[in-house]
């Protein structure tokens, strides 16, 4: 018997930096198990190149990547996710499109690496924290038990992966 592939959607508000590289991180070290996609409430059209290289640089794919409306994903021939998480603390505010299916949700909000205005060192160095933050929250859930325990577990677990270190304040009150 086949076990399903879940459907996982990463939301952040641009879609060009903590929203990519979870997906790309998720599509490595999920594979065979989880289908990863990311998307923006305001997606700003382009990719941070930094997300692009950080990818490439620890060998996660990059390839294909590119900010999109969540939207994309709320329309009906859109795959049915199974699993939504904010990883921006405004994407967890805003009021999200309907997500068939009734998605499991939880926010695992980290600092934001393209607001970092020093220099490219600087720049690269957020970027790479940001890069350990979101593996190691993916990590934590990929090795999750999903299929043995119940919605309610489930859901706490989820959210205390958001609480892991890196957390943004939002994150670690919900």
């Amino acid at each position: 018997m086949s076990e399903s592939i879940y459907n996982v959607l990463f939301l952040c508000t641009g879609n060009t930096a903590r929203s990519i590289m979870a997906e790309g991180i998720l599509r490595k070290d999920g594979a065979g198990k989880f289908r990863a996609f990311s998307a923006g409430s305001q997606p700003k059209g382009t990719v941070n190149p930094f997300s692009l290289s950080t990818l490439e640089a620890f060998g996660y794919p990059a390839s294909d990547m590119r900010s999109k409306s969540w939207e994309e994903f709320a329309t009906p021939d859109a795959p049915v996710m199974d699993f939504v998480f904010t990883v921006c603390d405004s994407a967890a505010g805003e009021a999200c499109p309907f997500w068939p299916g009734q998605p499991m949700t939880a926010h695992w909000g980290i600092p934001d690496p393209a607001a970092e205005q020093g220099t490219d060192i600087e720049k690269q160095a957020a970027f790479n924290n940001a890069f350990r933050y979101l593996r190691n929250r993916i990590g934590a859930f990929v090795n999750l038990p999903i299929r043995s325990v119940d919605k309610l577990s489930l859901g706490a677990k989820l959210r205390d992966i958001g609480r892991m270190d890196g957390a943004t304040d939002k994150a670690g009150n919900q």
